[in-house]
C-alpha cells in the first residue's frame, strides 16, 4: 500500500464518522429517501406527456395491483410491437413517436429514417484518434468520453433552440451504435489481442441491423436476430421520467447545459450497477445456477438452490434473485410479457431449448419462494432484465456491450425528456435538503 493509499484509508474513517446520518431521522423529518415513500412509490416531482407506467388500479379509494402497462405517447407498447406484424422494424417508428409525439405515416417514417441514416457519420479520424486511442473494457466510459469529444466538433454546441437540440439528439441516436461497437472492437484488439473489425453502417438498414452488421466479423445476421434486437431496443427506449438516468437528464437540462454534457451525465447514471447493469447480474446468476443444478427440468432441485440464494448461502450472498421484481411493477412487467415470445423464438432457432427450460422454471419458482420468505406489499414477477441478457447471449453479443445496448435504446427517451424540459420548464431543479448541523465555535489553528 502506497503512502497516499494509506493516508486515504486513515482519512476515510473521518468521512464515515462525519457523513453518517441516522436512518431514523429520515422518518422523523418526513424525508423520502431516494425520492420514494415507504412503499417504494416515487415522489411526484414533475409532469410529462412522454410515457406512462401503470402497475395498480383503484377501486373505491383502494389500491390494487394489476398487470403492468407501459405506454409511449398514449400508445400501449404491446400494440406498437403487434402493429408492426413482423414486417418492419419498430425502433425507428418508436423513436419518431417519442420525439415528435405522433405515429408517423409511411412517408414521414421514411423521411425520418433517411435523416437518421445521414447522421450515421463520425468526424474524420474520430475512430482512430478518440475511440482507439484509449481502449478499455469500460465501453460506457469510452462512449461517454466520445460524446463529450463530439461536442468539441459542434460549433453550435451551446445553442439551446429546439431545432438545434433536435439535430444534436438525432445525431447522437444515430451514432451511438458506432460509438459502442467501435469501442468494443478497439478493446478486443488492443487488450485481448483479437482481430480488428471496423465496418461502416449501411444507410438502407435499420439501427438494429446495423448494430449486428458492425459487430460481426462476417457482417451477417438473420432476420429473426435483427427483429428480436429491434424489439428489445424499443422496449428499453423509455420508462418514465423518474428512473435515475432520465431524471439526471432532466436535472442537468434544467441547469441550461448543452446536449453533449446532458447525455454524458445520463450515461454516467446508467452505468451504475443499480441501474443499467441488472441484466449482467442476471447472466452471472444464471451461470451460477447452471453450475449447481444438474437437471433443468427438476423443479425441486432448482427451488432448493434458489432458496440458498435467497438465504444468502449461494451466488453473491446478497439474498437477491436478480431479474425478479421491479420498483414499479407488481403482477407483471409489460415489457417482459411482450419480449418473452421473441425470446422463445430465438431460443428455438439457436437450439437453446434447455436454457429456455431453465429460465422458464426459475421464472415459475422464484416468485413463489420470494413471496414465502419476504414481506412485500406488492407482487413479484420477472422484469425485462431477466431475459434481455439471455437474448444478447444468443446473439453472441459480448457482455461488455450489454449496458451500452441499454444506452443505445434509452438515448431516445433521454432526448425526448430533454426536449420536454427545455420547452416546458424554465426553472432549475433544486430540491431541498435539511441540515442537521449544530453551530460550533471556531477554534484557531494553534489551539486545535
Amino acid at each position: 500500500m502506497t503512502n497516499l493509499e494509506n493516508y486515504m484509508k486513515q482519512q476515510s474513517v473521518l468521512c464515515e464518522q462525519n457523513d453518517s446520518i441516522n436512518k431514523n431521522l429520515y422518518a422523523e423529518y418526513g424525508v423520502k429517501r431516494g425520492l420514494r415513500d415507504e412503499n417504494g412509490q416515487g415522489v411526484l416531482t414533475g409532469l410529462t406527456n412522454i410515457s406512462n407506467i401503470k402497475a395498480f388500479d383503484y377501486h373505491d379509494g383502494e389500491k390494487y395491483p394489476c398487470d403492468g402497462v407501459l405506454s409511449y405517447r398514449g400508445y400501449n407498447i404491446e400494440d406498437l410491437v403487434a402493429g408492426s406484424k413482423g414486417k418492419r422494424f419498430v425502433f425507428e417508428e418508436g423513436a419518431y413517436l417519442l420525439l415528435f409525439g405522433e405515429l408517423p405515416s409511411e412517408a414521414q417514417l421514411k423521411e425520418f429514417q433517411d435523416h437518421l441514416s445521414e447522421c450515421m457519420e463520425l468526424p474524420t479520424y474520430f475512430v482512430r484518434d478518440v475511440i482507439m486511442d484509449s481502449p478499455t473494457s469500460d465501453i460506457m466510459g469510452s462512449m461517454t468520453r466520445s460524446i463529450l469529444t463530439l461536442g468539441s466538433y459542434d460549433k453550435q454546441k451551446e445553442l439551446l433552440e429546439i431545432p438545434n437540440v433536435l439535430k444534436q439528439s438525432m445525431q447522437l441516436i444515430a451514432t451511438f451504435p458506432m460509438l459502442a461497437v467501435y469501442a468494443y472492437h478497439a478493446y478486443n484488439h488492443y487488450e485481448k489481442n483479437e482481430s480488428m473489425y471496423i465496418h461502416r453502417p449501411e444507410k438502407n438498414l435499420s439501427l438494429a441491423e446495423n448494430f449486428l452488421r458492425m459487430l460481426r466479423p462476417d457482417l451477417q445476421f438473420t432476420e429473426l436476430e435483427a427483429r428480436v434486437l429491434d424489439v428489445a431496443l424499443l422496449l428499453h427506449m423509455e420508462h418514465g421520467g423518474g428512473n435515475n438516468s432520465t431524471f439526471t437528464t432532466r436535472v442537468v437540462t434544467s441547469s441550461g447545459s448543452d446536449t453533449y454534457s446532458v447525455i454524458s451525465a445520463a450515461m454516467s447514471s446508467l452505468k451504475g450497477k443499480k441501474h443499467g447493469g441488472a441484466n449482467l447480474m442476471v447472466m452471472n446468476m444464471m451461470d451460477d445456477i447452471r453450475a449447481h443444478v444438474n437437471d433443468y427440468a427438476d423443479e425441486e432441485e432448482i427451488a432448493a438452490y434458489l432458496s440458498k440464494i435467497l438465504n444468502k448461502e449461494a451466488f453473491d450472498k446478497k439474498g437477491l434473485i436478480y431479474g425478479m421484481g421491479h420498483a414499479v411493477y407488481s403482477i407483471s412487467d409489460p415489457r417482459e410479457r411482450v419480449f418473452k415470445g421473441f425470446v422463445e423464438q430465438l431460443a428455438n432457432e439457436k437450439g437453446r431449448g434447455d436454457d429456455m427450460l431453465l429460465y422458464n422454471n426459475v421464472e415459475k419458482i422464484a416468485p413463489i419462494l420470494i413471496a414465502e420468505q419476504r414481506k412485500i406489499f406488492k407482487g413479484v414477477s420477472p422484469n425485462i432484465d431477466f431475459y434481455s441478457g439471455f437474448v444478447y447471449d444468443m446473439l453472441n453479443i459480448p457482455r461488455e456491450l450489454y449496458t451500452p445496448l441499454f444506452a443505445i435504446a434509452r438515448i431516445v427517451g433521454w432526448s425526448t425528456h430533454r426536449l420536454e424540459e427545455l420547452i416546458t420548464t424554465d426553472k432549475i431543479i433544486r430540491p431541498a435538503y435539511k441540515s442537521l448541523m449544530e453551530p460550533k465555535d471556531y477554534i484557531t489553528r494553534e489551539e486545535r
